[in-house]
């Protein structure tokens, strides 16, 4: 497959990152031999192929990674894909610490990435668990009647949004720190944000 270009508005990505800069452009180049194309989605470099999402960069404190969107339907022969949180079904990463695991890794990579190219023109998908009804704690259940506002915007929100907003309240184990939680993001959901916009 031929390279593909960098699209110049990705590149403030690139440009501004301080921590893991060499890292992810280093991923860049090996994404963009695959012949992917590069736009942006959810303010990362994200890489499709015939419009359908492949994979991602993404960079957090720890780590930068490469996030494979149906990475879980990829034969991992090398062990090297991580699910981020428990709740992630389809997606794995490819978890990077420096420049030269990257280099170390670099065919690797390019086979998988390959591959997940594969598995997008084959048309597989990932079947996902039907997902629990949403719980939510008493304490933000309390909030939402007692305020019309918040329930509105809050029954706004994608289910995505609310999905993450009820795992974050109720992963608080005393109450203090679930009213805490609550209150810290009740002007975000009255934004129509999510957890992490």
């Amino acid at each position: 497959m031929a390279k593909s270009k960098m699209n110049p508005k990705v590149d403030f990505y690139f440009t501004k990152a301080t921590k893991w800069q060499k890292e992810i452009e280093q991923l860049r180049t090996i994404v963009l031999d695959c012949g992917l194309e590069e736009v942006l989605k959810w303010g990362c470099p994200c890489y499709t192929f015939q419009e359908k999402n492949i994979v991602l960069i993404h960079v957090f404190k720890e780590y930068c990674a490469l996030l494979i969107f149906k990475g879980v339907l990829i034969h991992d022969t090398k062990g090297i894909l991580v699910q981020q949180t428990q709740n992630v079904q389809s997606a794995r990463q490819v978890r990077f610490t420096n420049a030269q695991q990257i280099i170390k890794q670099q065919r690797i990579l390019k086979a998988y990435i390959n591959e997940a190219i594969e598995v997008e023109k084959a048309g597989l998908t990932v079947d996902l668990k039907a997902k629990s009804k949403l719980v939510f704690p008493e304490e933000f259940e309390k909030k939402l009647k007692e305020n019309p506002r918040l329930k509105t915007a809050f029954s706004a929100l994608t289910p995505g949004r609310q999905r993450a907003y009820s795992l974050y309240f109720s992963a608080a184990k005393q109450s203090k720190t679930r009213e805490a939680r609550i209150e810290k993001h009740i002007k975000q959901i009255l934004q129509g944000k999510g957890l992490n916009d």
